[in-house]
């Protein structure tokens, strides 16, 4: 087994024993960790588009509401929602990784038509709910940055649909994707830096009371505090990033199985964007752990930091004094009109570029991912430029209608219900996520007999070889899917989401305060 990609544990192990020289073990140790960390490399750039979907435009518009009415009290609610994010989108990175289909793919292939169509109907109404939210938050940016009318802002944001078109093949190279992938990352970066600026700008207080803020709190969950909580969770779990983050991680397992010829795709496969394609139990052990670690990191450092960070600036300057902006209510033109005249135009200017950057990589995501949801749902056979440009015109004219009817006064609400109608819409999109991870007959890889048992060797010292092809060979599959304490948790969330929306819907029809 000198040159096969597989080698049983033992013999590795043994192989390790016999190399190893009396002291040696501190150099070898920090060899395997250069290693990991090498590879771990290779697989930057997924984690921080999902991450993308929980930093938009959507959660500048809560979280300024949240922060102008409660200071920092709700950092609870930003700090539950990215939990559950994490764990969803953990669930969503098996489902693609053993599956090797997308949340919309697996939909297409394992429910009843109709229910089908339902589904898709309920995500395009979330891709418009979130474009609308990108789409705003860009024309804000523009309007206050160039003068540009907000109606002409909406206008030119359709210049990230020219971005997917030229830039992003799911079916393509993944030297393609990987460049794909560092834009949108140079873009996470800059709006984390802007941030970062801003906390250092702001009077904050005492850090005490900043962190108290994480304890959970009556002010979470009483009058407005529970819809902006609500708002908050729509505009971080959202539906379109469970499509995107079950759809970002095939690429690199095809590059696996393609280069040790375990997958050779036809053209009929790629024009289809490899529906048919089931990554080896190889490939989901040699990406599958590195994928999800670098999501979670993505999630609790670049995610979770900027969202507070928003909360806590707009709590830091918003709370008690949006009376001065002569709006009466806290929104995105009234903390830039604070921050620049109780801080600095400085800090007003930064806070606006990193709506900016924000508002573009979030909208590049949400045409991906509205792409993956008409893909998969559909299976279109129609050009992909002519198929995403409709998918983004359907989001972007609901857009313009309302800057054009409301105008700047109702672009908060607008906003604010936006991320709403996506908490809203969470139960009924995630439901089938939770059910295809807990089924053993959708999450099986398939192993052959003298691989079930193997550690992956480094593929640049070892000549890619086919599997060894048996005339009755017996085919075995491991089952990848849920085990009983992820499936308590994932239907104890489930439960206490779709809990919450319903007792926010009796609120509205009780007429309580609690308002768009």
């Amino acid at each position: 087994m000198g040159n096969s990609l597989y080698q049983p544990l033992q013999e590795r192990a043994d192989d390790d024993l016999q190399a190893e020289e009396p002291g040696s073990k501190s150099p070898n140790r920090n060899l395997a960790i250069l290693r990991m960390l090498k590879k771990y490399a290779q697989f930057i750039g997924p984690g921080l588009m999902v991450s993308v979907s929980y930093m938009d435009p959507g959660n500048y518009s809560t979280a300024v509401a949240a922060g102008s009415a409660h200071r920092y009290k709700l950092l609870f609610s930003v700090l539950v929602s990215n939990f559950m994010a994490a764990f969803w989108q953990c669930l969503c990175a098996r489902l693609g990784a053993v599956t090797g289909l997308d949340l919309a793919q697996n939909c297409r292939k394992h429910l009843p038509h109709g229910l089908n169509v339902a589904l898709y109907i309920l995500a395009e109404t979330a891709i418009i709910a979130t474009d609308l939210a990108e789409v705003i938050g860009t024309a804000i940016s523009l309007n206050i940055l160039f003068g540009l009318p907000l109606a002409l802002g909406v206008v030119l944001t359709v210049g990230d649909v020219l971005i997917v078109l030229m830039a992003y093949r799911t079916n393509g190279s993944l030297k393609l994707v990987r460049c794909f992938e560092m834009f949108v990352a140079a873009l996470v970066a800059a709006t984390v830096v802007c941030f970062t600026i801003e906390l250092f700008y702001a009077d904050l207080g005492s850090a005490r009371e900043v962190f108290s803020g994480f304890l959970p709190s009556r002010a979470a969950i009483e009058g407005d505090g529970l819809y902006l909580s609500l708002a908050i969770l729509g505009a971080t779990v959202m539906p379109h990033s469970l499509f995107l983050g079950s759809g970002v991680v095939q690429p690199r397992l095809r590059d696996f199985d393609m280069k040790n010829g375990y997958y050779v795709p036809d053209e009929d496969d790629i024009d289809n964007n490899h529906e048919n394609y089931r990554p080896s139990i190889a490939a989901i052990e040699s990406t599958l752990s590195y994928t999800m670690a670098e999501l979670l990191i993505s999630l609790f450092t670049v995610a979770l930091f900027v969202n507070c960070a928003i909360l806590i600036v707009s709590g830091a300057t918003l709370y008690g004094a949006t009376d001065t902006t002569g709006s009466g209510e806290a929104d995105l033109f009234s903390i830039y009109n604070l921050l620049s005249q109780s801080l600095s135009k400085t800090a007003g200017t930064i806070f606006v570029l990193a709506l900016l950057f924000s508002g573009q990589s979030a909208g590049i995501v949400c045409t991906l991912s509205g792409q993956m949801v008409s893909e998969g749902f559909l299976n279109w056979t129609i050009s992909p430029s002519i198929r995403r440009s409709a998918t983004r015109a359907v989001a972007i004219t609901p857009c313009l209608i309302l800057v054009l009817v409301a105008g700047r006064n109702g672009l908060s609400g607008a906003l604010n219900a936006s991320q709403v109608v996506l908490s809203l819409l969470l139960p009924f999109v995630s439901a089938p996520l939770l059910y295809f991870t807990s089924s053993s007959k959708i999450m099986s890889a398939r192993i052959t007999p003298d691989n079930d048992n193997y550690e992956l060797q480094d593929l640049s010292e070892a000549e890619p070889q086919r599997p060894a092809e048996h005339e009755q060979e017996v085919v075995r599959y491991k089952d990848m899917s849920n085990g009983i304490v992820t499936k308590v948790l994932a239907l104890l969330t489930w439960l206490v989401i779709s809990g919450l929306n319903f007792y926010m819907l009796i609120s509205f029809s009780s007429g309580q305060d609690v308002h768009l």
